[in-house]
């Protein structure tokens, strides 16, 4: 990989302090070598959540001490293209780098307010800030979620008028249309160089809001997630239901994306994402890769659905299970030879599985408790919780795998058993919520009241 002597020196001081690893660079070296230099090594890091500000204006300050303590020194050029690894071995400085960021200083003065373009200005400050959701709402200041928080960008209300303005400018005469035919409308917003934002924007009692989350610019990977490889597994399936559930901003859909590239660099299939908007951008590899934005490119998801079925696919992800033709759509396509990956709002997997069965009126339960029991290969509940060290979130899991067992209880139609069979079947990859959250306070990742938080039995954690 060709690089800039600035950016290799920069990747090995980054290695040198274990703030990056050699794969994570690399990766990130091929973005900017595919944007053209568009952004540095350390505005990708920043970007894909590798890196926080403050730790690359750390590492920053430490290139720039180190070059100029070699100043004189005549510099050897490489006849060959260099690599990270292969550059200039020169000894670093061993003081270390911190890894936890000081509490931050006062913002400056926004220069967002005063530009031509002031939301799309916002935007970009808040993702090099590392910011996950931005915050526009009338009658109040902007705000970022910064780590789980919501903070404020500055403490100046914004009117009704500026709102208005401002999210018109980031809509195409379409979504304006939908706005006001609606009051509400999703979308996907992108900013080239910058990153990609799922989007919603809304009319309340004060005016129009808006609220964007941000979306990696590249397919998330496991391990970039925090989440063990052993999900992995659950891609091995040719046919099927996987679930990926939790509640609101809990990583669903950072996962979902994850399991599809799995899918994409491993199997030559067919695969069919529909989504609302269409999230992370998936190219074919050894997959041909359709993505299909609901009322962009079809009226609902149970219309894409039904039409999915005459398209040929190997695998369907559904950005959300929302209502009962939804699901039944979903549950045929499983059940006649399709892998079918998709989110689901509960906050566990024996909820997640009540629910599915919950929807459908009762003339027809006995008929899908058989469906389900049979098309259902797995259940992955997650939560994201704050790290005790405050260096952003950890997710805990709850896993439920379709065994026998689970089949015959969802068919018997009790699923109140399930949780025991959850508890004992750590041999298979289950594993309880409670049980994620022990072993993350166990190891001191997180605290245990950050884990009395989210758990469902607190005598657990008693003491």
């Amino acid at each position: 990989m060709n690089l800039s002597q600035e950016e290799l020196l920069f990747g090995r001081i980054a290695l040198h302090y274990k703030l990056a690893s050699q794969e994570q660079l690399n990766a990130a070296a091929a973005i900017l070598t595919s944007e053209g230099g568009l952004r540095g090594l350390g505005e990708i890091l920043v970007d894909q959540g590798i890196l926080q500000q403050i730790q690359l204006d750390q590492l920053r300050a430490v290139q720039r001490d180190y070059v100029a303590k070699k100043q004189g020194q005549t510099a050897t050029a490489a006849s060959a293209p260099m690599t990270i690894e292969a550059a200039d071995a020169a000894p670093l400085p061993e003081s270390p780098m911190p890894t936890e960021a000081p509490e931050p200083a006062p913002p400056p003065e926004p220069s967002w307010r005063t530009a031509e373009r002031p939301l799309l200005e916002l935007l970009v400050q808040a993702i090099r800030q590392g910011a996950s959701d931005i915050h526009v709402h009338c009658g109040a200041t902007p705000k970022v979620r910064l780590q789980g928080t919501l903070e404020e960008v500055d403490s100046t209300l914004l009117t009704a008028a500026e709102t208005d303005s401002w999210v018109r400018d980031v809509l195409t005469p379409e979504q304006i249309e939908a706005l006001e035919k609606h009051g509400q409308v999703d979308f996907a917003y992108n900013i080239p160089g910058v990153g990609r934002f799922r989007s919603n924007a809304y009319r309340q009692q004060r005016g129009v809001d808006a609220v964007f989350r941000a979306i990696p610019p590249t397919p998330p990977t496991l391990e970039g997630l925090g989440l063990p490889g052993s999900l992995a597994r659950f891609t091995d399936f040719h046919q099927g239901m996987v679930l990926i559930t939790g509640p609101s901003g809990c990583g669903k859909s950072s996962t979902l994306a994850a399991l599809i590239n799995i899918l994409n660099e491993s199997r030559p299939d067919h695969v069919i994402t529909i989504e609302d908007p269409i999230e992370v951008l998936h190219p074919s590899k050894r997959c041909v890769v359709n993505q299909r934005q609901v009322g962009r490119h079809t009226g609902s998801f149970a219309r894409a659905l039904r039409a999915a079925l005459r398209e040929d696919p190997d695998i369907i992800a559904i950005g959300e299970l929302r209502d009962l033709e939804t699901i039944q759509l979903a549950l045929t396509a499983a059940e006649t030879g399709h892998l079918v990956l998709a989110t689901l709002h509960t906050s566990n997997a024996i909820r997640t599985v009540n629910r599915i069965l919950g929807v459908f009126p009762p003339a027809q339960q006995e008929q899908i408790r058989t469906m389900f029991s049979e098309s259902l290969r797995a259940v992955v509940s997650q939560r994201l919780v704050n790290r005790a060290d405050g260096a952003g979130r950890v997710p805990a899991l709850e896993v439920l795998v379709a065994n026998k067992a689970v089949g015959n209880l969802i068919r018997d139609n009790k699923t109140f058993q399930l949780r025991s069979v959850i508890q004992t079947g750590g041999s298979q990859g289950m594993c309880l919520l409670d049980a994620s959250l022990q072993e993350l306070v166990k190891n001191k990742v997180i605290t245990r009241q950050e884990a009395l938080r989210h758990c469902e039995e607190p005598q657990r954690f008693a003491g």
